[in-house]
């Protein structure tokens, strides 16, 4: 009898532990959906997001509590948050404020290079209930960035068109991160020496600086829109990436830099092949 109880008393021991244990694990909201991926990345589930965060699928079943018209205050309050991540880029910063005054610890992360998405799931790794499984995978991103910097150490270099939209149409300067991605890969960014990081361009103040190549977000249909909008003018090759890869400066924004190395480079003239590192 004594054994059993002693048997009993230790796995209510462990009960309780893994219940305090989760209990303990720091309740965190994300505001964009880029950010949701960086929580989940780093192991952590968040109680609140915003719209439009459908990666990991788990996602989609967490309580929306901001969208493009601002943050639900009152309800973040209402989940009594351990930590907001806000994205500065696209968070108002007059909501983001008031909840600090309110005691709501806020971390603004908007990573601007590829280095800073694998800095930022390893900065989240304190929030997460698995510390080590984040910097785990912090690790794994560190060396997937590597391999693509050792294997496009030396890549060709061809003029690129970023081309975002059509009616109005936008590209992205030198300033931003898929600028670095499209560097990355051999690409010249034929408008990197903008003022503006999401400059609105003009059909002629495209065909003035001769892209040898165009890369846009979307699939088939998107890639034909933007070949008959700039026919007969303009017949250059177009790579067509995953929007949400490319888009979001979260950890898929490996995926579009592979994605984009592989095509830019496959598709780079036969003549300047001998310049592309090979295994």
């Amino acid at each position: 009898m004594a054994k059993l109880s002693g048997l009993l008393g230790a796995w209510l021991g462990l009960l309780l532990a893994l219940t305090a244990s989760a209990q303990a694990a720091p309740r965190v909201i994300t505001l964009a959906p880029a950010l949701t991926e960086l929580a989940f990345a780093a192991t952590i589930t968040p109680v609140g997001v915003s719209s439009y965060s459908d990666f990991p699928a788990a996602a989609a079943n967490i309580e929306r509590v901001a969208n493009w018209q601002g943050i639900n205050v009152e309800r973040i309050l209402t989940l009594k948050p351990d930590v907001v991540l806000a994205w500065r880029g696209g968070n108002p910063q007059r909501q983001v404020s008031q909840l600090e005054k309110l005691g709501i610890k806020v971390i603004w992360l908007q990573p601007e290079t590829l280095q800073e998405v694998v800095q930022s799931v390893r900065s989240l790794a304190q929030w997460s209930p698995d510390p080590a499984q984040a910097e785990q995978e912090a690790s794994r991103l560190n060396a997937q960035l590597s391999e693509l910097q050792r294997r496009y150490a030396n890549p060709t270099r061809r003029p690129v068109f970023l081309q975002f939209g059509l009616r109005p149409m936008f590209t992205a300067a030198g300033n931003t991160l898929q600028n670095q991605v499209l560097k990355l890969c051999g690409g010249e960014n034929i408008f990197a020496d903008s003022r503006v990081p999401w400059p609105q361009v003009s059909r002629e103040q495209v065909l003035t600086r001769h892209p040898q190549l165009i890369v846009t977000v979307g699939g088939e249909q998107q890639k034909a829109a933007i070949r008959a909008f700039w026919q007969p003018q303009l017949k250059v090759p177009i790579v067509a990436l995953n929007d949400d890869w490319f888009s979001r400066p979260g950890p898929r924004i490996l995926l579009a830099a592979q994605s984009l190395c592989r095509q830019l480079q496959s598709d780079a003239p036969a003549t300047a092949k001998k310049t592309v590192s090979v295994d």
